[in-house]
């Protein structure tokens, strides 16, 4: 496997070692002790699925408390990833990287706790599964709106993208709850 960095340099993408032949392809999607040596020592404890058509646009998405770190990979379409630091400290405060993961390119991206999570589903289905660090917390989740101007995410969109009702009335990026 091989870590990539993005423009964060906390959020990094894996891309896995490929085994092919005539029968077809292999890969390990996770190995702790691979995820160990290169310095990911997340103890992953929830794995989750979704399944989204195009243009559904999930997040941006947070626990204030028991924040989730997560490994996120995509087995059937693509999404455009995105993630935002939400540590008031950093000096990626505010910032945000997008990559396209799809079940093609087979990237894998790894969002640390106390970053905002979203993804916009580039294909008619798109499949997404996810490891977390920690479980759901519904009491602790916060939104932020996918749209907000001062964050300014330049979302690859085909027209309006569908939202939840919880997400459109996720709240603006300078009234979100934040990390010390």
């Amino acid at each position: 496997m091989r870590v990539i960095p993005t423009a964060l340099p906390e959020v990094v993408l894996i891309q896995p070692k490929l085994f092919e032949d005539e029968r077809g392809m292999f890969f390990e999607s996770y190995n702790q002790r691979a995820y160990a040596a290169a310095g990911i020592t997340y103890d992953f404890v929830q794995d989750n699925q979704s399944i989204s058509h195009k243009n559904v646009l999930r997040g941006l998405h947070y626990q204030i408390q028991q924040p989730q770190a997560k490994l996120v990979r995509v087995v059937k379409g693509a999404i455009f990833d995105v993630a935002v630091d939400l540590r008031q400290g950093s000096p990626h405060f505010g910032k945000w990287v997008g990559i396209e993961l799809s079940a093609e390119n087979k990237l894998a991206m790894l969002i640390p706790p106390w970053f905002a999570h979203g993804f916009l589903a580039l294909s008619e289905t798109t499949e997404v599964l996810y490891k977390a660090s920690d479980f759901y917390a519904p009491q602790h989740e916060r939104c932020i709106r996918w749209d907000d101007p001062q964050l300014a995410i330049d979302w690859p969109l085909d027209g309006t993208p569908i939202v939840a009702a919880k997400d459109a009335a996720g709240s603006a990026f300078a009234d979100a709850d934040v990390f010390a």
